[in-house]
């Protein structure tokens, strides 16, 4: 997700270390050309596992994992098209459902079923004859809201995407360039779920007057524009409406010192879109063998199960475990906007020019 969305930034704000990559250098390989030793993962910059799960796998495969992490969603996405004749790795993680069809149509993968595929929980799977990508991950986009703001003003948050074009929500909320943005396209396309092909452009109208602030990326709308987040009160941040994530304010807990009784932050659950961030093996892949590996490992029950308190997503896979914060303090949506993949492969590229020319001009 950068689902998503997630622990390292997370970590950031709260003045912790934050992985950005593990094991050894290129010139880590076999002598006796039997293949390289090290696996390159290329990722967008939420990244994040336990050291032990990971030197379990390094230590059971035999290879060393190289991660590379290259900004935000749509940046990683990018890049890896525009580098595919001779990519920066091997395997490709955090391409989500909202941007899917544009690394399928220019070729960024190549077919492997992945270990444990079976597994996947249906309502993720997808491009099943071809298994070009595995599904990691899910969450929801939404937006969140500072309870103490709320409280301290006498006004109730908002639950829904209506409610956000209001007078009385007027310059609270930020969001993020849906161009460069994961979870800023996320909410544009939850947006276009809801109000459909002839009214999404008329409701940005509204929530432009309304005095929506666009910034480039989720961590800057987050650590410094959000009054609600860590980073945020350490920023003299004023807005105190964010589009993140429906597991940011389990993180927002997690990652306090006290740790409090509640969450400090709340979401707006009529204001979800449902994101799925898969992961693929690269087209031009120098390390194949390696790459198979490290999906298989990326399905394991293990990897599944410590995945959502390091990049604060869910499971995808049956069986694994969801930590009790996220069912006490960010649970999924119960009816999150969806978009069929194909009709944001066909639409998504004139939304965001349309979207752009509407908000940002």
């Amino acid at each position: 997700m950068s689902i998503t969305k997630k622990a390292t930034v997370f970590a950031v704000g709260f003045g912790l270390v934050a992985l950005s990559a593990c094991g050894s250098s290129d010139s880590d390989t076999d002598s006796g050309g039997g293949g390289s030793k090290t696996v390159t993962l290329v990722s967008h910059n939420s990244w994040a596992v336990s050291k032990s799960v990971l030197a379990a796998f390094e230590k059971e495969s035999g290879y060393k994992v190289k991660v590379l992490e290259d900004g935000d969603a749509g940046q990683a996405v990018n890049k890896a098209i525009l580098t595919k004749d001779n990519p920066q790795g091997d395997v490709f993680f955090g391409v989500d459902n909202t941007l899917l069809s544009r690394a399928l149509d220019n070729g960024l993968f190549q077919s492997y079923e992945a270990k444990g595929s079976d597994l996947v929980l249906p309502e993720y799977r997808v491009d099943e004859d071809q298994h070009r990508v595995t599904p990691i991950d899910t969450g929801d986009i939404c937006v969140n809201y500072d309870k103490a703001y709320f409280t301290e003003h006498e006004l109730d948050p908002p639950t829904s995407f209506d409610d956000l074009v209001k007078p009385a929500y007027k310059n609270l909320l930020v969001t993020e360039n849906a161009s460069t943005s994961s979870p800023g396209l996320g909410f544009l396309l939850g947006t276009a779920a809801k109000y459909g092909d002839s009214g999404w452009e008329g409701y940005w109208t509204k929530l432009k007057a309304n005095g929506v602030k666009v910034v480039d990326g989720w961590e800057q709308a987050y650590n410094e524009e959000f009054s609600g987040s860590a980073g945020g009160k350490k920023a003299k941040a004023d807005r105190p409406l964010v589009v993140s994530y429906a597991s940011s304010p389990p993180a927002e807990v997690i990652y306090a010192d006290p740790k409090p009784t509640t969450a400090p932050t709340g979401v707006a659950e009529g204001t979800c879109f449902r994101q799925v961030e898969y992961a693929g093996l690269l087209s031009n892949a120098e390390n194949g063998k390696g790459g198979k590996a490290l999906l298989d490992f990326l399905l394991t029950k293990r990897f599944q199960d410590d995945m959502p308190l390091n990049m604060f997503v869910y499971p995808v896979r049956e069986g694994a475990q969801v930590p009790a914060e996220f069912t006490k303090y960010g649970p999924q949506a119960k009816d999150p906007e969806t978009l069929d993949p194909a009709k944001i492969a066909a639409n998504r590229d004139q939304w965001v020019k349309s979207w752009t020319s509407l908000v940002l001009k």
